[in-house]
C-alpha cells in the first residue's frame, strides 16, 4: 500500500523524533481519516458497534431525564434519535465502508452523515428537508463518542506520540500535555502560523506541507520526524533508527554545551550587551528553563491562562498565577501582556462575532477596551501581584495614542482603588506597548512619549506590513519576515526608540534565530524575548561576535534589495560562527 517511505515537507520547528503516529482532528469541523491495517479492520468495526451502543444508551438516559422533568412529549425526540441509530441499514453501510475502504470508524461515520445530508437535501419539499438534523444528529453523537474515546486512549497510554493532522493549528499543538507529544506533522500549515509559533515555543519538532500524509498513515505507525530537514520517514528500518540515535546523540551533546554557557551574560567580544529574556505561555513553562539562564520574562502571554479554563479566571486566580511567576523570577523583570484574544485565539466560553477578516478585526486591546471589566479585573490582579517581583505591563495591538491614554486612565483608577482598599502596589510599574501595526510604526515618535518601553511583535508586524494572513495556507509563501520593507521598519523602530531613550526589544519569531538576533542587536535593540529552548544558542552567538560585526550585519540587512540578499548575509554569518566553533572545539576538545 505504501509506495513512498520518505515524505518531504517544510520544517517549521527543529528537532528529531521517533515514535508512533496518532491521527487527530485539528479543527472543530474536521474528522481525521487514516488507513487501517488488514488485521485491525474487525477491531475497528467493533469500535463502531460499541460507539453506537453507547450513544443509544446516552439517548435513553436523556429521554428518561427529560420525560421526568418536562413530560413524555418533550422527550419524544430522543426516542426518534435512538430509532435512527437502531436502523440496521445505516450501521451496515458504515461497517462496509470500514471494511471496503479500510479507514477508521470516525471517517466512516462522517461519510454516512454526509450521505444522509445529501439524501435529505435532495428531497422535494421544505418540510422533508427540515428533518435532516433528526437523521444526522444521532450519528454526530456517535462521532463525538469515537473522537472522545480516541483521545482518552492516547491520554491513558504510557508513551508519548507523534500527532498527525490535516492542518497545523494551536489546538493541535496543545491537544495533549507537552510531555506526551514527540512531534507534530500536518498536511497544511504556515511557517509563521500561530500553531508553528507554539510548536517552536514548546520545543516540539514540527513539519507541515506533507501532501496526502494521512492517506499513507495507519494509527500507531512508526515515524521518524526530522524537523531540521522537513522530512517524515514512514516505518523506519533498523539502519534508519541507528542513524536517528546517532544524530540525536550529537544534538544532545550540542544542547549540553549550550546549557553550560547559557548562564553567562550575552555580551559581545567588544562589550555590548543584549538582554535575552523568555516567552512564557503557562506557569508550567517555568519548569522548562533555569531562571539563571535568562534576564527575565519578556512576554507572559496571559491569554493562555484564560484558554486553559472553562470560564473567565477570577481576580484571585489571576493574582495567584501572576504572583507565582513574579516570585519564581525573583528580581528579574516579568513583562505581563494584557489579554490578547481574538482571531485564532478564542476562548470557549466567550463567543466573539464571526468576522470576514479576523486578523484585522476585534482582537487584543480592542476587546479589552470594549469590555473594560476584563481589563480592570486583570489590572487589579497584576497590580496586587506587583509587590512580589519586578512587573512590567505590555499592551497588545495598539494603533493609536488615544488607546494608550485610555488604558493609563483605567490603570490609575484601579491603582487608586487598590490603595484605598488597603492593598500594597509597587511604586513603579513600567507600561509598554507591542509595536505590531504600521500605524504605530509611523507615529512611534509621538507614542514613545507616552510609554516606558516598546516590544516589537514581529509575527504580526510582518503580516500587517505585507498584507498576508499568516494563518492562511493559501498565502503562506508570501509571508516573508526578511522582506526589505519589514527590515526597514525594524531599523526605523530601533532608531526611534534609541532617540527617545526608551528600551526596545523584539519578541516575535525573528528573535529566536540567533543570527537575526545579532542583526537586531546591531540595529540598536536592547533585548530579545524567545522560547526557552533558544536561550543558549543566542547567548553563545552573542558572546562569539563583536558589536561591530553585528552592526555590519544589520547594515547588510537594511540595505538588502531582496529577502534572498538578507538571508545570504545571515547565512554567511552562521558559516563564520560555525567555522570558529569547530576551531575552538578542536583546540579545547569541547562539544
Amino acid at each position: 500500500m505504501l509506495t513512498k517511505r520518505l515524505v518531504n515537507g517544510v520544517g517549521v520547528a527543529p528537532g528529531l523524533a521517533l515514535g508512533a503516529a496518532h491521527v487527530v482532528r485539528s479543527g472543530s469541523g474536521s474528522v481525521p481519516t487514516w488507513s487501517v491495517a488488514a488485521d485491525e479492520v474487525e477491531p475497528e468495526v467493533q469500535r463502531l458497534r460499541l460507539a453506537v451502543e453507547e450513544a443509544a444508551l446516552e439517548l435513553t438516559r436523556q429521554q428518561e431525564a427529560v420525560a421526568s422533568a418536562s413530560g413524555e412529549q418533550e422527550a419524544g425526540i430522543f426516542g426518534v434519535h435512538r430509532a435512527v441509530l437502531e436502523d440496521p441499514g445505516a450501521l451496515k453501510r458504515a461497517m462496509e465502508t470500514i471494511r471496503e475502504e479500510r479507514i477508521n470508524a470516525e471517517a466512516a461515520v462522517q461519510n454516512l452523515v454526509n450521505r444522509l445530508r445529501q439524501t435529505m437535501q435532495s428531497m422535494e419539499g421544505e418540510s422533508l428537508r427540515s428533518f435532516s438534523a433528526d437523521f444526522t444528529e444521532p450519528w454526530e453523537i456517535v462521532l463525538d463518542y469515537l473522537m472522545q474515546k480516541n483521545r482518552e486512549r492516547i491520554l491513558s497510554g504510557a508513551s508519548a506520540v507523534i500527532l498527525a493532522a490535516e492542518e497545523l493549528t494551536p489546538k493541535l499543538v496543545t491537544y495533549l500535555a507537552r510531555e506526551k507529544i514527540l512531534a507534530v506533522v500536518a498536511e497544511k500549515g504556515g511557517r509563521f502560523s500561530h500553531g508553528a509559533v507554539l510548536a517552536r515555543s514548546f520545543g516540539i519538532p514540527c513539519i507541515v506541507g506533507l501532501p496526502n500524509l494521512l492517506a499513507r498513515l495507519e494509527q500507531g505507525m512508526q515515524l521518524w520526524v526530522d524537523g531540521d530537514a522537513g522530512t517524515v520517514q514512514l516505518r523506519p528500518g533498523k539502519e534508519d533508527v541507528d542513524l536517528f540515535l546517532e544524530r540525536r546523540a550529537r544534538r544532545e551533546t550540542r544542547q549540553a554545551y549550550l546549557q553550560l554557557h547559557a548562564g553567562l551574560p550575552a555580551v559581545t567580544t567588544d562589550g555590548e550587551e543584549l538582554e535575552v529574556e523568555v516567552n512564557v505561555e503557562s506557569v508550567r513553562d517555568l519548569e522548562t528553563f533555569s531562571k539563571e539562564h535568562c534576564d527575565g520574562v519578556g512576554l507572559l502571554r496571559t491569554e493562555f491562562l484564560y484558554m486553559e479554563r472553562s470560564q473567565f479566571p477570577s481576580e484571585e486566580e489571576q493574582y495567584r498565577l501572576y504572583r507565582r511567576v513574579l516570585e519564581h523570577m525573583d528580581a528579574r523583570p516579568v513583562t505581563l501582556r494584557t489579554l490578547d484574544i481574538g482571531c485564532d485565539k478564542q476562548l470557549p466560553y466567550f463567543q466573539t462575532p464571526q468576522e470576514p477578516n479576523p486578523a484585522l478585526g476585534w482582537r487584543g486591546l480592542r476587546i479589552s477596551l470594549e469590555w473594560q471589566d476584563l481589563l480592570r479585573v486583570q489590572l487589579r490582579a497584576a497590580l496586587r501581584a506587583s509587590v512580589h517581583g519586578s512587573l512590567r505591563l505590555l499592551l497588545p495591538m495598539v494603533t493609536s495614542i488615544e488607546e494608550i491614554r485610555t488604558v493609563r486612565t483605567v490603570f490609575d483608577e484601579v491603582r487608586g482603588q487598590l490603595l484605598n482598599q488597603g492593598y500594597d502596589v509597587a511604586e513603579n510599574i513600567p507600561v509598554g506597548i507591542m509595536v505590531e501595526v504600521p500605524a504605530t510604526v509611523f507615529t512611534l515618535e509621538t507614542i514613545l512619549a507616552e510609554v516606558d518601553f516598546i516590544s516589537v511583535g514581529s509575527n504580526d508586524l510582518v503580516q500587517y506590513i505585507l498584507a498576508v494572513d499568516r494563518d492562511n495556507s493559501l498565502v503562506a509563501k508570501l509571508y516573508d519576515p526578511y522582506h526589505p520593507a519589514v527590515l526597514k521598519a525594524l531599523s526605523q523602530i530601533a532608531l526611534a526608540a534609541r532617540a527617545a531613550g526608551k528600551p526596545a526589544s523584539v519578541c516575535g519569531e525573528l528573535a529566536g534565530d540567533y543570527a537575526t538576533a545579532l542583526a537586531l542587536l546591531g540595529m540598536g535593540y536592547s533585548g530579545v524575548s524567545v522560547a526557552p529552548n533558544f536561550l543558549g544558542e543566542i547567548k553563545v552567538a552573542v558572546r562569539e561576535t563583536s558589536f561591530a560585526d553585528a552592526r555590519n550585519l544589520a547594515g547588510s540587512l537594511c540595505h538588502a534589495t531582496t529577502s534572498a540578499d538578507a538571508l545570504e548575509a545571515l547565512q554567511s554569518l552562521r558559516r563564520r560562527l560555525h567555522t570558529r566553533r569547530l576551531a575552538s572545539e578542536t583546540e579545547t576538545g569541547g562539544a
